[in-house]
């Protein structure tokens, strides 16, 4: 458990170690664009600074997102307005996860926290650390933990119902969000570079099938973690291994589609044929999703952090460190527009609530969009 403790340690010790060695590449200019597809804000929001793995939660045309200090907040996400708010008590590891009236975070002290109408429900103890949002999905909690184990929580009472703890095999984990999530009645979690679906109503395991396999010569080299988000269309899971691949999986067989070496930090997004990705220097890449072939690369937007994409009509949407929204054409990786928010650093996947494009930015900023 010691080493498994400072090994949780070790990879943001090393990451900022390597931001302090060479000039960091120089982020590609901005250039003038005549906007083919247009949005205007309709509407923000303000939240205490976002500094942990954000998560927005839609269900029913509520929003739900939460801010490093602990702070919890439902909108409505056509208008903006805030249904409620509610504040912890402790700042947070991991969240928010919500099914539009239960949700459930979890602080950097360990603690599961559910909440309904605004207000605290009940609190569970964790036996270790979580950077990934829980999921809240048919009146039960699952959470899956650092060290590669998922748990199942009862909604309504906090009791723990069953725990899954899977062969770890590397000691170093990500401090970022992993992959949980339904697909139809199984469970399917990313636990190394493994997706795995499970039986949520007592978690014994239907399938297990590889994305990537650790093939480093030291620790860091080895990390293949599935990084959220996953990318689904129909019962076909798409996600990443932390700079090692990207895969798609068929979830009623448990067996990998294919699987393509890639070298990128966040999540993925589909649409009926192809899988977009943002990889580790920027470039936007776009596979074929039948077989992972890839289709087209766009270098206009490298080393400007972006974050994962998001699939909305003919757009591939990103945001990047200097709080911009970039539009890319799904079809080719060419630029089709560009809005700002506070000029803070975009900190979660965009996401699509209604016809509303929200993003969320470090600096609390959260700010709704509308096609014109």
């Amino acid at each position: 458990m010691m080493r498994r403790a400072l090994a949780l340690l070790a990879l943001p010790l090393f990451l900022a170690a390597c931001s302090s060695g060479p000039a960091k590449p120089k982020p590609a200019d901005l250039v003038s664009l005549t906007p083919v597809v247009q949005a205007r804000q309709v509407w923000s929001a303000k939240l205490p600074a976002v500094d942990f793995p954000v998560k927005l939660q839609v269900h029913e045309g509520k929003l739900t997102l939460a801010s490093g200090d602990g702070t919890v907040v439902q909108l409505d996400a056509a208008t903006g307005r805030e249904l409620w708010r509610h504040a912890v008590g402790a700042p947070l590891a991991a969240g928010v996860g919500s099914d539009g009236q239960l949700s459930a975070v979890i602080t950097r002290g360990n603690e599961l926290v559910a909440l309904q109408d605004g207000k605290a429900l009940w609190r569970q103890r964790l036996n270790t650390q979580a950077y990934t949002a829980p999921l809240v999905a048919g009146a039960r909690v699952f959470v899956l933990t650092a060290d590669r184990a998922v748990s199942a929580y009862d909604g309504r009472t906090g009791a723990r119902l069953w725990t899954q703890q899977r062969p770890g095999g590397d000691p170093l984990v990500l401090r970022q969000a992993g992959l949980i999530m339904p697909v139809g009645d199984t469970l399917v979690a990313g636990l190394t570079g493994r997706l795995v679906g499970l039986n949520p109503l007592n978690g014994a395991v239907r399938w297990e099938t590889p994305i990537a396999t650790p093939r480093g010569i030291n620790e860091v080299e080895r990390l293949v973690d599935l990084v959220d988000p996953p990318a689904r269309q129909g019962s076909v899971v798409c996600a990443r291994a932390f700079q090692a691949a990207v895969g798609c999986v068929n979830t009623e067989s448990g067996t990998t589609l294919w699987s393509r070496p890639a070298d990128g930090l966040v999540g993925l997004a589909t649409d009926d044929s192809l899988v977009f990705g943002t990889e580790a220097n920027s470039s936007v890449q776009a596979w074929r999703r039948s077989d992972g072939e890839r289709v087209w690369s766009s270098e206009r937007l490298r080393f400007r952090a972006l974050t994962a994409p998001l699939v909305i009509g003919r757009s591939v949407v990103v945001g990047d460190f200097q709080g911009h929204v970039h539009l890319l054409s799904r079809q080719d990786g060419s630029l089709l527009g560009r809005m700002s928010t506070d000029g803070s650093a975009v900190v979660a996947t965009p996401v699509l609530a209604g016809n509303t494009l929200v993003v969320v930015t470090r600096a609390g900023g959260v700010f709704g969009f509308q096609p014109q």
